[in-house]
């Protein structure tokens, strides 16, 4: 489905998956192989060791070797500003690619296309155990007593913080009834017994048995279904739509070639591949990419824009999140 119309630290942090040279992304060697850094949160990992794949099976990508590291989206934003090479960002959120331009890392106009610079659509949703035993299907249903929810840390994860807007987007009406959104947002978070400092980190969690809903991605549900876990989900009726940057680091030592695996990543080869791990795409004429659009769906947009919220909702030293964690006891350091 494409929803494009509805737009109007560490490095020690990272979890690196393939390193082979850091000095990598410094030079092209003698037999004329360039290697590319990519920077990445973490859930789209399996989709982008396919779209790489496919890549170097391309003319322009045949002499192109990757290092890849995964993590946090809000740990890998702050790991490039601190000076971690990177030739390719994916962040779960714009903010964490605004962070890095402002550092001026990436472009300015890095959201400039036909895509606004985002790869990846999806939405957030409500995961249970298989057979859902406890019946748990709306945004209610996880602040009922003896319900444990899953859900990362706001503060290091972008995917917690699609979960947080989206249930209390729902509750308040898209920010029309403020106090009952953040009064369940405390009965909300009340009930998570563990926040790990990424989605898939959650994921994990959850699949090893703690919890009894896991709030995530769409996406990371058909991922758990995919891999066989005993997994079952529900799109709620209102839900936020989730947008996923991606953009060339301006000081990346070959832009021509990191700006040709960018433009790779909007064909329609790769949108089918992030569309076959459960993504939705952002451009039109992918096959076979079929979703189902929440009635009341709405967009980062609606609640204000990220600049808005992220004040609102996510600033450490004051904010309606860090009253949350602060309530509970839970860090907020980032």
């Amino acid at each position: 489905m494409n929803v494009r119309g509805l737009r109007p630290l560490a490095a020690a942090a990272v979890a690196v998956v393939s390193i082979t040279a850091r000095a990598g992304s410094t030079g092209t060697g003698s037999d004329g192989k360039v290697q590319l850094s990519l920077v990445a949160y973490s859930t789209p990992q399996a989709a982008y060791e396919q779209i790489i794949k496919a890549y170097q099976a391309t003319p322009e990508g045949k002499n192109v070797t990757f290092t890849k590291s995964f993590g946090g989206s809000g740990d890998q934003s702050r790991a490039v500003e601190a000076g971690l090479k990177a030739d390719i960002v994916a962040f779960s959120l714009e903010p964490d690619m605004t962070r890095l331009v402002k550092k001026g890392l990436v472009a300015e106009d890095w959201n400039a296309g036909p895509a606004k610079g985002m790869v990846t659509d999806s939405v957030v949703v409500i995961a249970t155990r298989k057979g859902n035993p406890k019946a748990l299907k709306t945004w209610d249903d996880l602040t009922k007593p003896g319900v444990e929810v899953i859900t990362p840390n706001p503060f290091t994860s972008g995917g917690a913080r699609w979960n947080v807007l989206a249930g209390y987007g729902a509750k308040s009406d898209k920010g029309a009834d403020k106090q009952t959104g953040v009064d369940y947002l405390h009965a909300l978070f009340a009930n998570v017994p563990v926040q790990d400092d990424s989605a898939r980190k959650s994921l994990q969690t959850f699949s090893s048995g703690k919890g009894d809903a896991i709030i995530a991605y769409e996406n990371e549900a058909i991922f758990a279904q995919q891999s066989n876990q005993p997994l079952d989900y529900t799109v709620p009726d209102a839900t936020i739509l989730i947008e996923n940057p991606v953009a060339a680091a301006k000081n990346s030592a070959h832009p021509a070639q990191a700006q040709a695996f960018l433009k790779f990543l909007f064909t329609p080869q790769a949108q089918k591949i992030f569309a076959d791990n459960g993504y939705r795409p952002t451009t039109g004429g992918v096959p076979g990419a079929s979703f189902p659009k929440p009635p009341a769906l709405f967009t980062i947009a609606d609640l204000g824009g990220w600049e808005k919220v992220t004040a609102e909702f996510f600033d450490p030293k004051g904010s309606i999140m860090a009253h949350v964690e602060r309530k509970l006891g839970v860090s907020i350091e980032k």
